[in-house]
């Protein structure tokens, strides 16, 4: 792994791609027998992690979550796929798509049941963020996914820029 890869060459989301499948289990289920939405969450979250990491080649840490939207539930005995890719990078962020589904392993009957984006920064040996390299779009949908992307990213940083100004340093009580 180098310490610098801003004159990596683009990479492919294809590199990036990851699925990660468990069965739920009864110690998943809430009060209504069905799957905590938390532990869904967290399954997504290490998906999207091991793609980005996978993608930019170093650690990285999840910096933001768009919203996560449950369609479906998902019952104790499932099997829960989260299949995740990059679908937009800017110097040392990366935008991972998660897509969730759960599966019947008697009847084989999938349901998808949740998408959600994550953003991630790459950090370097120094535990700051690190150049990634460029997103290689190989086809109109990975050109549509990453304007998405980019547009997505824009929404995000105007709602950060709203927050900080909102939030301002309390005066010194000295």
């Amino acid at each position: 792994m180098s310490d610098n890869n801003e004159s990596a060459q683009p990479k492919a989301a294809a590199k990036s791609y990851v699925t990660l499948n468990t069965l739920m289990m009864p110690e998943h289920a809430n009060h209504f027998g069905n799957v905590h939405g938390g532990v869904v969450m967290k399954l997504a979250d290490e998906a999207a992690a091991i793609s980005a990491m996978r993608y930019a080649g170093r650690p990285a840490v999840t910096v933001a979550i768009d919203s996560m939207s449950f369609k479906e539930p998902i019952s104790v005995g499932d099997l829960v796929t989260c299949e995740a890719r990059v679908s937009y990078t800017r110097h040392s962020s990366m935008e991972v798509e998660v897509e969730v589904s759960a599966e019947d392993p008697i009847s084989g009957h999938v349901t998808h049941t949740n998408s959600a984006f994550f953003v991630f920064v790459a950090l370097g040996p120094d535990g700051r963020p690190s150049p990634v390299p460029p997103l290689l779009l190989e086809s109109a949908e990975d050109e549509e996914r990453f304007q998405e992307g980019a547009q997505r990213q824009e929404l995000r940083l105007r709602a950060l820029k709203k927050v900080r100004a909102f939030v301002r340093p309390k005066p010194d009580a000295s």
